[in-house]
């Protein structure tokens, strides 16, 4: 029988559509309340890059999405832990979820965590994971090369010492193009390991919620019996990961059979997905809460998110376009400056203008799921 969750943490389903599978909630935290569905800003090593965590919380956001791998490597959940936790380290006052870490390991392994590592100047150490087993996963540091064995109870220890509203099981991430039978086998031992994370996390709750992540590739049979598994067992929540398929409407399929086989009682996510075209197309079969950088990404890259649409800094005319971003947009950057500024600061290469784009871009996001929150609320999703 489910063990409840922990006392200041619970979800509240407040409305479901009689439209589709869409639905409004509350999820219920000790550091705050976080509105479903909601945009998860991604704050990689503990910021959202180019704003302080104060402006994030004036922007609205209120779940941020930290990192354990790279804080583990740097600074190191210690540290954390000697700071008061993440929330006093970091100076944020509402809800943090960390992963596991595991994406970034087994994205050494199968290789996919280079572009991560060259977007921040790092070199990647060849041969970085050593050995894969049942206990867990051997790694080198990107930073040092000291070896580190990340598993469900190192990774679920390291989460507490880290000190995040929400933390997530361990577990594998195989590539899309896995042959079905290892595909099979690495399902099986991550519900060994989710298993073992839940065991470590029952052992120590500090008043923290765990969520398991469902796998299984675009198989379905597999994602059905990764749902069952999952659902029998006091989880206080569900991530969908893994791999989703190689286009968004491989990743749209997933997401139309995977969110029906979940408790409905219980929050769910969607890991790693939050372009606009896919939130829009998730919405409706029941996505409690997205994360993604790209709309901090897209802004570094000189990409504002709009009503009409993506708007490039740099596009012919906006050096004389003395009118905000946008008109009706309420954020401090289009509040205090115009385009023709931005376009002026991009050109020069001046660090200000990261932090105006990035501000708007996130002000975007938050505006648009509470919009969807009030569709959903009319029925009209």
């Amino acid at each position: 029988m489910n063990n409840p969750p922990s006392p200041e943490f619970r979800f509240e389903l407040l409305h479901t559509s009689t439209k589709s599978r869409a639905r409004v909630g509350k999820i219920h935290t000790p550091h705050g309340i976080i509105d479903t569905p909601g945009f998860v800003a991604v704050g990689t090593n503990g910021s959202i890059k180019a704003l302080d965590n104060p402006t994030v919380e004036e922007l609205g956001v209120q779940l941020m999405f930290c990192n354990t791998y790279h804080l583990m490597l740097q600074p190191g959940s210690n540290i954390i832990k000697e700071a008061g936790g993440i929330h006093r380290f970091i100076n944020r006052n509402q809800p943090i979820i960390t992963d596991s870490g595991g994406f970034q390991v087994f994205s050494l392994m199968y290789g996919g965590v280079h572009q991560e590592l060259k977007s921040q100047g790092l070199k990647k150490i060849e041969n970085s994971v050593l050995k894969i087993n049942e206990e867990g996963v051997l790694f080198r540091s990107y930073r040092d090369g000291s070896p580190i064995l990340l598993t469900a109870e190192t990774s679920i220890q390291a989460q507490k010492d880290i000190g995040a509203d929400i933390i997530v099981s361990f577990d594998e991430l195989p590539p899309c193009h896995m042959d079905p039978q290892k595909l099979r086998h690495s399902l099986d031992r991550t519900h060994r390991w989710e298993k073992r994370s839940l065991d470590a996390h029952l052992a120590n709750p500090n008043n923290q919620a765990l969520y398991a992540v469902v796998h299984g590739g675009i198989d379905r049979t597999l994602r059905k019996k990764s749902c069952e598994y999952l659902s029998a067992l006091p989880f206080d929540g569900f991530a969908v990961g893994g791999s989703l398929g190689k286009t968004r409407e491989e990743m749209i399929e997933v997401v139309k059979f995977v969110f029906p086989h979940l408790p409905a009682d219980k929050p769910n996510h969607l890991l790693g997905i939050a372009d606009l075209p896919s939130i829009e197309a998730c919405i409706p079969h029941g996505v409690d809460t997205f994360d993604s950088a790209y709309p901090t990404k897209a802004a570094r890259h000189g990409l504002l998110l709009t009503k009409r649409g993506r708007v490039r800094i740099m596009a012919g005319g906006n050096a004389s376009y003395h009118r905000p971003i946008e008109d009706d947009c309420t954020c401090s950057t289009c509040q205090r400056f115009t385009l023709s500024y931005l376009c002026h600061l991009f050109k020069a290469h001046e660090l200000t203008v990261y932090s105006l784009a990035t501000i708007h871009n996130i002000h975007f996001m938050v505006q648009l799921m509470a919009e969807y929150r009030n569709n959903i609320l009319q029925n009209n999703i």
